[in-house]
């Protein structure tokens, strides 16, 4: 829930910073990113854009505290990047 938080405060932030840089029609523009730059460092961490056979070798190599490090992480990105990425999209929704 923390991290969730945090996202929020992070998009609110941009789409503040944004405005102040680009005006009302691009305001979604900083959020937008943040919320794809935490999604793509999800994706890569979770390890779901390999092969079977890398991520059956993967699973196979590390340690229970490995992956479960690597799990934490991986939510965390997540629950960071999708309240970036929802308030981008109503920004870009309701002001465009």
């Amino acid at each position: 829930m923390r991290y969730f938080i945090i996202g929020i405060f992070i998009s609110l932030i941009s789409i503040l910073i944004s405005l102040v840089l680009w005006g009302i029609e691009k305001a979604y523009y900083l959020s937008g990113i943040i919320g794809v730059i935490f999604l793509g460092i999800s994706v890569i961490l979770s390890g779901s854009m390999v092969s079977g056979d890398r991520m059956r070798a993967n699973f196979a190599t590390e340690s229970a505290e490995d992956r479960r490090t690597r799990n934490n992480i991986t939510l965390r990105a997540a629950l960071i990047g999708i309240p970036n990425l929802v308030i981008a999209l109503v920004v870009y929704l309701f002001f465009n």
